[in-house]
């Protein structure tokens, strides 16, 4: 049946604020034990049976069928919490590998690979990024896979293969025409079971302190002569560039709103903190120029990120992900800065204790940096807008 998204919201917020917020005092998404997954696992089957069981995805599929826009706003409010997307099973990059399955894959991937995936049966990873290559262009790769027969011979060293400890799949990007003259037709998508011989989680690589395991891992892959059937090429083949691109583009409009959450959090316990602590002078830390300043800043820069996120995903909605690739690049460089710099702000004002794990702030703080470099770093996305910009002056370069 159609949703309300404003009920939609008001039970996502409860859920956050009754249920997530505190598990976070004694469990982190970098470190979850058997009794922290099984509390998960509980508050996961509240979202199901209130309906809100993974919004991104359509009702045929097993979803609630948001809108872009308004998954938008839902992502706000699960961001809020680290644990937030993986409750709403919204969580990267099994999202996003929903996405491609549904837009791309056969009725048997849909059948034996998608159905548990938005069941929240299995996890997954995506297969990407490369220690040796510049992850700003994924068209330059040095995993292959060689058609043999009737199978698809992989093989290639990947990392930061996210959730890949735990993954009952991974969606290789691998090259798999290399004399094609467009570069960009080079890659394909290669779904690769974990239990294929050769496929080995060599390690989760330890991120800024934290080793991480299972969905909050970062993976680094080899992949050694892993056959699977050729009926696992996802889409087309030479077709990964293409379907990479769509896939990201939905799944940065989601960063951006679960950055916003972040920030929305942190200017609130930011603001708290002002007003309750007091400073030598017995006046409290509210009172400075300084803070009034920080504060000031974060709710304008917050108010204008979500404003144009959310009119970048009202384009997506209306045009697709093709014709708002400007929005989208913006909106990814614009937001990650103003996330870096509310969470720093927040650390700030907490002084000793924002540094300390008793908070979520320090956690964010490590793992948040990250925004200003994954799904493209910064520069590369800055430097795309300008270039479409320019060419409407007659500039091409």
């Amino acid at each position: 049946m159609p949703y309300q998204i404003e009920d939609v919201l008001s039970k996502a917020q409860k859920i956050v604020d009754e249920e997530l917020i505190p598990l976070e005092e004694n469990y982190s998404v970098h470190h979850m034990d058997a009794d922290c997954i099984e509390k998960l696992d509980e508050i996961r089957a509240k979202v199901q049976a209130q309906g809100l069981w993974t919004p991104q995805i359509e009702e045929h599929f097993g979803g609630v069928g948001l809108s872009v826009f308004d998954h938008g706003l839902l992502s706000e409010v699960m961001g809020q919490s680290p644990f937030g997307h993986y409750a709403f099973n919204a969580q990267a990059p099994d999202a996003g590998n929903m996405e491609v399955l549904i837009e791309y894959g056969t009725p048997e991937q849909q059948e034996k690979w998608l159905k548990p995936l938005v069941h929240g049966k299995i996890r997954s990873c995506f297969s990407m990024t490369e220690k040796d290559f510049a992850g700003s262009n994924p068209v330059n790769m040095g995993t292959t896979a060689v058609l043999e027969g009737d199978e698809w011979v992989v093989n290639g060293h990947k990392w930061y293969t996210s959730s890949a400890d735990g993954a009952s799949f991974a969606i290789v990007m691998c090259v798999t025409d290399p004399d094609a003259e467009v570069p960009h037709k080079r890659a394909s998508m290669i779904l690769v079971p974990a239990d294929t011989p050769g496929y080995e989680v060599v390690r989760n690589i330890p991120v800024m302190g934290d080793a991480g395991i299972g969905w909050g891992s970062h993976s680094e892959m080899r992949y050694t002569n892993c056959r699977v059937p050729k009926e696992n090429l996802i889409g087309e083949r030479g077709a990964g560039f293409k379907i990479a691109q769509g896939r990201l583009g939905p799944g940065r409009i989601h960063h951006c709103m679960r950055w916003l959450g972040i920030s929305k959090r942190a200017f609130d316990m930011m603001c708290r903190r002002a007003a309750e602590r007091e400073i030598a002078t017995g006046v409290p830390l509210a009172s400075k120029q300084t803070i009034q300043n920080w504060i000031a800043e974060s709710q304008a820069e917050i108010n204008a990120a979500r404003l144009m996120v959310l009119e970048a995903a009202k384009k997506m909605d209306a045009v697709g992900t093709y014709k708002a690739r400007i929005e989208i690049s913006t909106i990814k460089f614009f937001c990650s800065k103003i996330l870096c710099d509310v969470l720093d702000r927040a650390v700030q004002v907490h002084g000793s204790l924002g540094m300390s794990d008793d908070l979520v702030l320090a956690q964010w703080w490590r793992h948040e940096r990250a925004s200003r470099i994954y799904d493209g770093p910064d520069e590369a996305h800055k430097s795309s807008v300008a270039r479409q910009i320019l060419k409407g002056y007659g500039v091409k370069v």
